[in-house]
């Protein structure tokens, strides 16, 4: 394979991660849990608006948590990643552009699509991080793993940034009212996933063998060796080191991100400001992921999370002494400068710990533990208000986790891996 067809490669691989970030920035992140409560459900109180979008987030895990492992492991034995990552992401498009069908008061219809869509988003995660160890050698995963990540917050952010003005300013988009808007920015999610989808397909080749299985036969292959690799990984020491570590740190991270939206609205901040902040997040942490592939790579892969981690562990402390709104705008650029660079660089480092032939099911491993996340952190931070009265002492819990996930970090040594012998 020629060093150009590598870099086209790898670059079709990493735009993917432009394409399905328009659904976590403008779906997840921006519109659908307001347009929820004022429009799907708006005959309904508050407090049951958020039951409904708690069920739906959790049956979404649920799912995610007991396919991942298995659509990877079968995926392992297949050799079939990319019509894997196919068809997770055909059913979320579908279902991401159903979105906009659904009519005012039809809270139902509205929740089962999306449930549908975020599930199919995460499971096309597995076969899209597995796919890394066929567009890179490990020298290579800092850099292109981070470049995935930096093309994710500017692509992500760029559709946001058009689905803002198509809501602030309706009339301008030919469009009736806000609520239109909104339901045509989930529609411009759908196409924007699918058309920025093709460079995957068309440019990544993915490793086959010729004695690949049939469907039935890599089901059952795939549930035996998925029950051989969960029994694997406490034997891998590297390996299980790293995934508590990662669920710990990550943890951190997304309880870090929940709260700072929840200190911005208890300070009075309106509904623009805190999209302004995410928008920030997804323009700084464009050139910041990327920034931290090329440390990483001149520097040590770990030293760099670690670093990612410190600057956490200042935020957090930092947001004790949260008061002003300029602080908050301060606080979401430097999570922007470390938060896709702690994502990148945490798989790029895993790929690395990884068994040759195994990239599916480990990374379903993995992913499943990215869905773990955000469990500790809002408990500690529940216990700590409820137990000294202060919410913003409640804040000082979650460094607990940074430090723990920090530390773990130290004790792993890649090594030791069980895919150390093919190379650095």
């Amino acid at each position: 394979m020629s060093q150009s067809h590598d870099r086209r490669a790898q670059f079709g691989w990493a735009v993917y991660d432009w394409a399905n970030s328009a659904f976590s920035t403008t779906v997840v992140a921006g519109f659908f849990p307001i347009f929820f409560k004022s429009y799907w459900s708006s005959g309904h109180a508050m407090e049951t608006s958020t039951l409904q979008l708690g069920v739906g987030s959790a049956l979404a895990s649920l799912v995610v948590l007991f396919l991942a492992p298995l659509l990877g492991a079968i995926a392992d034995r297949s050799r079939r990643k990319k019509p894997g990552l196919a068809l997770a992401t055909a059913i979320a498009v579908a279902a991401t552009a159903g979105l906009f069908f659904v009519g005012e008061g039809q809270w139902l219809a509205a929740l089962a699509l999306f449930v549908i869509a975020s599930a199919a988003f995460f499971l096309a995660m597995v076969f899209y991080d597995s796919l890394i160890v066929d567009v890179a050698t490990p020298t290579d995963y800092d850099r292109v793993s981070a470049l995935g990540y930096g093309l994710g917050y500017l692509g992500g952010g760029l559709l946001l940034a058009v689905n803002v003005a198509m809501t602030l300013w309706p009339e301008v988009f030919g469009l009736a009212d806000r609520a239109a808007a909104v339901r045509w920015s989930f529609l411009s999610v759908a196409v924007w996933w699918a058309l920025f989808s093709l460079p995957v397909f068309v440019w990544v080749d993915e490793a086959r063998e010729h004695d690949t299985p049939g469907a039935g036969q890599a089901l059952r292959e795939g549930l035996s060796e998925l029950k051989q690799t969960a029994w694997r990984i406490f034997s891998e020491k590297p390996v299980l080191t790293f995934l508590v570590a990662y669920w710990l740190y990550i943890d951190g991270v997304h309880t870090i991100i929940r709260m700072a939206v929840d200190f911005g609205l208890n300070l009075g901040f309106g509904q623009t400001s805190l999209i302004t902040a995410l928008l920030l997040v997804q323009f700084i942490g464009f050139p910041a992921a990327v920034a931290f592939g090329w440390l990483a790579s001149r520097w040590d892969t770990k030293k760099a999370i670690y670093l990612g981690l410190a600057v956490y562990a200042a935020v957090t402390a930092w947001g004790y002494f949260l008061a002003h709104e300029w602080q908050f705008y301060v606080m979401a650029m430097v999570i922007g400068l470390v938060q896709g660079g702690v994502q990148s660089l945490s798989r790029s480092y895993f790929a690395r710990l990884v068994p040759d032939g195994r990239a599916g099911e480990y990374f379903g491993i993995y992913n499943m533990m990215g869905k773990f996340a955000a469990v500790i952190g809002p408990l500690l931070v529940g216990v700590t208000a409820a137990a000294t009265g202060s919410a913003r002492l409640s804040i000082l819990s979650v460094l607990v986790l940074f430090v723990a996930g920090g530390w773990l970090l130290t004790r792993v040594d890649a090594r030791q891996a069980p895919s150390a012998g093919r190379g650095p």
